[in-house]
């Protein structure tokens, strides 16, 4: 009697530890099933294909006429300019340094106006033929009927932030280089008053500088222990030699120590300054010839020199990060807007679409503008126009046929 009372709720226990052991088993299996189905319905099939062909394909046409409508418009503007014996231009030089690095450029700035366009031609035209009444019907979501098109616009942004960052800056010098050759009025070559920092506590000064001698005029050199001037170096002339080496002419040599002062005089001096020529020279379009990693020190050297003028630099920085993910942005917009079969087929669609894309464009313009000005920091700038169309876009969503 008393082994029976005590067999009993250790069996009564194993049956309840079996039990416990069966239930996280299923879970388990029931866990990884259903992530293992969500990845599974995430492999591109042949629907998704379809959507992404016919994405892409009408990304592709649209910028192919567009690019070449402003190319017909641009060589009519400059067949002047290109027949003028002045400039001495080749049909070599104007398709491969000019056409050849015009169409990238063109492309990458309107790539979010042509993904509008893109997705609203298509997207219209299949809700016309009740294709995406179908799909739904046949019990695809209209978020998995998405995906498709996310897989497209993630190819578009990729290609537009490998374009901007890598491919279109060196691009950009040609085409400038080339653009400038036809200007009656030349970039200037001259600067004056400059003024930067070239070491912690050395701040260089020169009146005027030619970039086409190399030569400098009136310069001085200050050297600061904390706020406290210590050492002063004023040079008639100083001109650019080699790799960080210059020559001064006419110096003087003044070391402050307290009320007494150590003055010498120097006929020429060899000196290395951590400082090239090119840093001198800020010119409009200049941002747009970097790459990433060129903006980046950049900045980061005009910073340290005290150098005010980078807001543009900071924008073009930041925008080359930010305007990948418009791609999503106006493709969810694009697709909610069209995915409805409405009288009247695609016109009032394509006309939405192109009304938002322009406020899209315009709002970036201001925003950039701003930012310049001070108004806004350029990280800022550069990302409002994503988060206001992020709230349009998810409005958009919530209304759209599902």
């Amino acid at each position: 009697m008393i082994d029976t009372e005590i067999e009993e709720p250790v069996q009564k226990e194993e049956v309840a530890n079996y039990e416990k052991f069966e239930k996280m088993a299923i879970d388990k299996y029931r866990n990884s099933n259903a992530v293992f189905n969500t990845i599974h319905s995430l492999i591109p099939r042949k629907l998704d294909w379809y959507i992404i062909k016919k994405f892409l394909g009408a990304f592709f046409l649209s910028i192919a006429l567009i690019i070449s409508i402003a190319i017909v418009f641009d060589v009519s503007e400059k067949l002047d300019d290109f027949m003028d014996p002045r400039f001495n231009i080749k049909f070599k030089e104007i398709v491969f340094d000019y056409y050849a690095n015009f169409v990238p450029y063109f492309v990458n700035l309107f790539s979010p106006l042509f993904t509008f366009i893109s997705v609203i031609l298509f997207t219209s035209k299949m809700a016309d033929n009740t294709e995406i009444i179908s799909i739904l019907a046949s019990g695809i979501s209209y978020r998995r009927l998405l995906w498709p098109y996310m897989l497209a616009a993630a190819f578009i942004a990729t290609m537009t932030f490998f374009l901007s960052s890598e491919v279109i800056p060196p691009s950009n010098t040609k085409r400038i280089e080339f653009t400038e050759r036809l200007r009656t009025r030349k970039r200037s070559t001259d600067v004056i008053n400059l003024q930067m920092k070239i070491e912690k506590d050395v701040v260089l000064t020169i009146r005027n500088y030619n970039k086409v001698s190399n030569t400098g005029f009136n310069a001085s050199m200050e050297r600061f222990d904390g706020k406290k001037l210590v050492s002063r170096l004023t040079a008639h002339v100083i001109k650019y030699d080699t790799l960080h080496h210059w020559k001064m002419h006419g110096c003087v040599i003044r070391d402050f120590d307290g009320l007494y002062e150590k003055m010498e005089r120097h006929t020429e001096l060899d000196t290395i300054l951590n400082v090239e020529p090119e840093e001198f020279f800020i010119y409009a379009g200049m941002e747009e010839q970097m790459t990433n990693k060129q903006l980046v020190q950049f900045i980061d050297r005009q910073k340290s020199r005290g150098m005010g003028e980078v807001k543009s630099f900071e924008i073009e920085y930041a925008k080359r990060y930010a305007a990948p993910f418009a791609a999503f942005i106006l493709t969810i917009i694009g697709v909610s807007l069209s995915s409805r079969k409405v009288r009247g087929g695609m016109g009032a669609n394509l006309g939405i679409g192109l009304l938002l894309s322009f406020v899209y464009i315009m709002f970036f313009t201001l925003s950039s503008t701003f930012a310049v000005s001070g108004m806004l920091s350029p990280t800022i700038a550069a990302w409002l126009p994503n988060i206001v169309f992020t709230f349009i876009a998810g409005y958009v969503y919530s209304k759209a046929q599902k």
